[in-house]
């Protein structure tokens, strides 16, 4: 089923805001300044190619002055050369800034990505249940687009526009310095209305961000929920809930784009001022003959070639604004660090199958407690069974082997070695786990075995594959061990989805192995198959298995009974039938003459 969208705890728009440019200097330092000798090539190319359109408004004094009017037939060869040759140096550095700054940007927004993804697989569970997977979805694909197209535009208007406009207006000055402070006057009207302009852009932005990060949990929840949606007919239910969604993102997207278009909309309004004040203060020149044409001409030219950088310039204060939202939450995301750690002088992981113990282990989320001082020992190289009713805190005592969590109190020992002494990495290196919902990847189903190992040999493989069954059932299908899982392995049945995770724990060969309902979802044939790769799987190894069918746990070399986060007994299936505890009443209860019960 469903559950309720919620925005992250970054999201808060009353937390407080970095500054701007503490934002850039810090994707500056992170993942811009290794590429600072190609982005200077960059620059100089782009200097280059604004700087030419200065040149080329200034070649329209001689063309007016001394071709058209003064008839210079020699004058038309020279400027004619001079201005193609402005043309050829714009195309090649345009070209050549293009494609520099396109290998920058990919490959920038590429180790960004990469390092968003290694740094939110690394942080706790509990941040991860408190940001739902389209949040991050939306944080590692559009927040990264958004940054990465601004920051390249910001940048190409620094070297290409700003140097544009520099030099156009250096014509323009040079041709009259008071035309060109009368077409600059509506600068000043400018200034307050852009600032509000501005900040609007910005709270638009982050709430479209916001709508679209739940756009993508909603997909997540429909995509993955599809056979219950079906079964429950609510696609007209989530078809609605999604209906709301696009339509606040579409109100959203209008305002910050009409935000964005009102910046070099008031530039336009500024240089329509401007260009009018000039024509009737300069025109009233050229008609006393106090100014050429040619003059006019450059400088009318030089003020309308500005005209669009002062408008991509202006577009990019608004852009900037969207991508300081993103970055914002990306800073947010990279500066939450998990709790989960590795010690600083890490113990030495036990070698063989260990002994697993847990002493007085207390644990509670928030105010629900889930372990009230469990004590129990897992002997080596044994089977353990946790038995219990569901919320007995059984899948808990697994999550706290491989320090998913850690307890409040108490102690887990592994081989004598506290599970906090050990690295993280050795720690989770100790243990397989096989689980009712098999993991398995949009992959082959040799790549899901293999997970990248490369080291495997192919009598190896054979030989892990006969182990777990897998053998059986690939040659049904059209390519054997290279034919695709589908997503979440949704082209293989149950039953062989679990040998494939079965294979794979036996490829690795950790001397701990928790089995998790590993059957129970299976039919009597299928689970009888996954049953015997188990128990192939067990041997030689500690293993720790919960059960609700205590069928398939009556043959455990002991039983560990759980009720309400305690241990409430131990033993033998026998001992424990004998004993007439919380046990014999489970077992009584799923073992019942159904015409005497």
């Amino acid at each position: 089923m469903t559950t309720a969208l919620r925005p992250p705890a970054d999201a808060d728009p009353a937390a407080p805001r970095p500054d701007r440019r503490g934002l850039f200097l810090w994707l500056w330092r992170s993942y811009l300044s290794r590429h600072w000798r190609w982005l200077v090539v960059a620059m100089v190319l782009m200097a280059i190619e604004g700087g030419s359109l200065g040149l080329f408004a200034s070649m329209m004094k001689p063309m007016f002055d001394e071709v058209f009017v003064a008839g210079r037939t020699e004058a038309l060869w020279i400027v004619g050369v001079v201005v193609m040759g402005i043309f050829i140096v714009r195309a090649v550095t345009s070209l050549g800034q293009r494609v520099l700054m396109t290998t920058i940007r990919e490959r920038s927004a590429a180790r960004l990505r990469a390092d968003l993804l290694a740094h939110l697989m690394r942080l706790d569970g509990g941040w991860h249940q408190a940001h739902p997977p389209g949040y991050l979805i939306e944080r590692v694909q559009g927040d990264v687009n958004s940054i990465n197209q601004v920051w390249a535009a910001l940048i190409t208007g620094a070297g290409r526009d700003v140097t544009s406009v520099v030099a156009l207006f250096a014509v323009a000055l040079s041709v009259d310095w008071r035309w060109t402070l009368v077409a600059l006057i509506g600068i000043p009207i400018l200034v307050l209305p852009s600032l509000l302009a501005q900040k609007y852009v910005r709270r638009r932005s982050r709430s479209s961000r916001e709508i679209a990060a739940r756009m993508s949990t909603r997909l997540d929840e429909v995509f993955h929920g599809i056979a219950p949606i079906k079964l429950n007919g609510l696609e007209r239910y989530q078809s609605e809930r999604y209906d709301r969604l696009i339509g606040a993102r579409v109100r959203a997207e209008i305002h910050a784009s009409s935000g964005q278009a009102a910046i070099p909309s008031m530039i336009d309004i500024m240089t329509g001022l401007g260009f009018l004040g000039v024509l009737f203060y300069g025109g009233a020149e050229i008609i006393a003959g106090d100014k050429s044409v040619g003059q006019f001409m450059a400088f009318f030219t030089a003020m309308s070639l500005a005209f669009e950088p002062l408008r991509r310039l202006g577009n990019i204060s608004g852009q900037w604004q969207t991508a300081a939202a993103s970055l914002e939450r990306m800073r947010a995301i990279f500066d939450a660090k998990p709790s989960l750690v590795s010690p600083a002088t890490p113990r030495p992981a036990p070698q063989g199958a260990p002994e697993i113990r847990l002493e007085d282990v207390r644990l509670a989320y928030g105010d629900l407690p889930v372990l009230r001082g469990a004590s129990f020992t897992a002997k080596a190289g044994r089977t353990t069974a946790l038995v219990g009713a569901s919320g007995a805190g059984k899948s808990t005592v697994f999550n706290l082997l491989a320090r998913l969590v850690d307890p409040q109190s108490g102690e887990i020992t592994i081989g004598g070695v506290p599970t906090r002494a050990l690295a993280l990495e050795d720690l989770r290196g100790l243990i397989s786990v096989v689980t009712q919902d098999a993991l398995l990847f949009d992959e082959s189903i040799r790549d899901n075995i293999l997970l990248g190992r490369t080291d495997v040999s192919e009598k190896r493989l054979r030989e892990v594959l006969d182990a777990a069954h897998v053998s059986d059932f690939l040659p049904r299908l059209a390519k054997g061990l290279d034919s695709p899982a589908g997503p979440r392995g949704s082209a293989l049945s149950g039953g062989q989805r679990q040998r494939v995770a079965i294979a794979r724990a036996l490829l690795r060969d950790t001397p701990v192995l928790l089995l998790d309902e590993a059957t129970s979802a299976l039919d009597t044939k299928s689970e009888a198959v996954v049953q015997q790769a188990l128990e192939r799987l067990s041997e030689g190894r500690t293993t720790l298995v919960i059960a609700h069918r205590l069928s398939t746990v009556q043959g455990a070399d002991s039983i560990v009974v759980m009720d309400h986060g305690q241990v409430v007994d131990q033993g033998s299936h026998a001992e424990l039938l004998a004993r007439g505890g919380l046990y014999a009443d489970l077992h009584a209860l799923q073992f019942r003459d159904p015409e005497t019960g």
